[in-house]
């Protein structure tokens, strides 16, 4: 079983994670929920709304019908009020009144997780791989509990030898990270790395992806930088075929360079060397650049002069 540690890390304790607490706002803790891209709050989960809707609607349903059965009204005027009023909730409903009045109750799972982040007292990101099967990933979990420290995001990739897991722990400020490297071992992990991470590790993946791919479509030669925003990679020269080369052989020794093709500036290199890609982020940027190639073609398409 191997163990890897940055030379820099080893002896170091854990560093406390400011950014968290500088970056959850004090009087409106909602606003700390809408996206950077296009300021949206989540979509909370389809229970929870449906159970905000049936509340605010239905003491309104209850008190105008115990109104109107017991008004002296004509059958037609009953009806007519009953009919007003449901269109009128209908209308409340679909209109994000609701939304706006429950919003704090609505999100609390994703402030409460906020809550977890923020009141954290350092941040780890994990990778470690370990065999294709329940019971190794139950035994890492538990040990990595041993040590105080707790689980808040677990990706799997599946991998030649066994299954990759990439974890995002919070840990007490007393951990170290050789402490962290050997909880992580004890529990089968095997090639165990661990890094100090920021709050941006856990956030929407998918929100910041969607924003970057927008960012590719409007101006494929953006590609190099948003590639690089969406692995947190430095932009570097791409590797050749030669084998003689550093450049080169450095991605079969430990994944820390990546290469991708470019539709305007040939082969692009990016390099992390505090963390090796995974085969997902290097899909994710392969996508990337289809797409900015594919939106390349497809305006050459558009402006070639017709014949």
């Amino acid at each position: 079983m191997t163990v890897h540690s940055t030379n820099d890390l080893a002896s170091s304790r854990s560093p406390r994670v400011h950014s968290i607490a500088t970056s959850t706002p004090r009087k409106n803790p909602i606003k700390a929920l809408l996206c950077d891209a296009c300021g949206q709050l989540p979509h909370p989960s389809k229970a929870r709304l449906t159970l905000a809707n049936v509340t605010a609607m239905l003491p309104i349903e209850l008190l105008v019908h115990a109104a109107v059965v017991n008004a002296a009204l004509p059958y037609v005027l009953k009806v007519l009020v009953l009919t007003l009023t449901a269109t009128v909730l209908v209308i409340w409903v679909a209109e994000p009144s609701v939304r706006r009045a429950l919003r704090g109750w609505l999100h609390a799972p994703a402030l409460r997780q906020r809550g977890r982040l923020h009141n954290s007292a350092a941040l780890w990101r994990v990778r470690t791989l370990i065999d294709y099967s329940n019971e190794a990933q139950e035994k890492l979990v538990e040990a990595i509990s041993r040590v105080d420290a707790e689980i808040l995001v677990c990706r799997n990739h599946t991998v030649a030898g066994g299954m990759l897991d990439e974890l995002v722990v919070s840990a007490p400020d007393h951990v170290t990270h050789a402490e962290l490297l050997a909880a992580a071992a004890g529990g089968g992990g095997r090639d165990v790395r661990a890094w100090p991470a920021t709050a941006q590790t856990v956030a929407d993946g998918q929100t910041k992806a969607l924003a970057l791919a927008l960012r590719v479509v409007e101006d494929p030669g953006e590609l190099q930088l948003a590639v690089a925003e969406l692995l947190d990679a430095e932009p570097v020269a791409a590797p050749t075929g030669d084998s003689t080369s550093p450049a080169a052989s450095k991605p079969a020794c430990d994944g820390t360079v990546l290469k991708i093709p470019s539709p305007r500036h040939g082969p692009l290199g990016f390099s992390r060397p505090r963390a090796p890609f995974t085969p997902a982020e290097s899909a994710r940027a392969h996508r990337l650049a289809e797409l900015a190639e594919l939106t390349d073609l497809t305006r050459k398409h558009l402006v070639r002069p017709r014949q």
